[in-house]
């Protein structure tokens, strides 16, 4: 089963939105915006079961091995940045900001397997491209 991502327009009774403090201009907002996300979703959801516990969403996977390859982190620091950054959580489609990781390390370890080589290919050639259309 997948997980699913916040609605980013859905405002927050008692926070405020990623996007009422973040620039628009910033280089990850405008690859956030190019990518269409529901594409990958798509894709890869016919490789989750519809039994069991929820698996994080597919948008926070994809986005956080973009997010790795792109600027060079490690399963470990991409984690620790991603919970410093909020263009790295509305990137990887949080709504609100979040103080905690979105998950394990290890978790992108699992999800790397459960995709494939191919699958990992091509979530790191739709991030290289919303990089170079910025």
């Amino acid at each position: 089963m997948i997980g699913k991502s916040p609605d980013q327009r859905q405002k927050h009774l008692f926070l405020p939105s990623l996007t009422e403090f973040i620039n628009p201009a910033h280089e990850v907002y405008k690859m956030a915006e190019i990518i269409v996300w529901e594409e990958l979703e798509s894709e890869f959801a016919p490789l989750y079961s519809n039994l069991g516990q929820p698996a994080k969403p597919i948008r926070l996977m994809a986005g956080l091995l973009i997010l790795k390859e792109l600027y060079r982190h490690s399963d470990e620091s991409v984690m620790t940045e991603w919970v410093a950054n909020p263009y790295y959580q509305f990137f990887c489609g949080e709504a609100v900001f979040q103080w905690s990781f979105p998950c394990d390390p290890t978790d992108l370890v699992y999800f790397r397997q459960r995709i494939g080589r191919p699958g990992h290919s091509k979530i790191i050639e739709t991030g290289n491209r919303a990089k170079k259309a910025v």
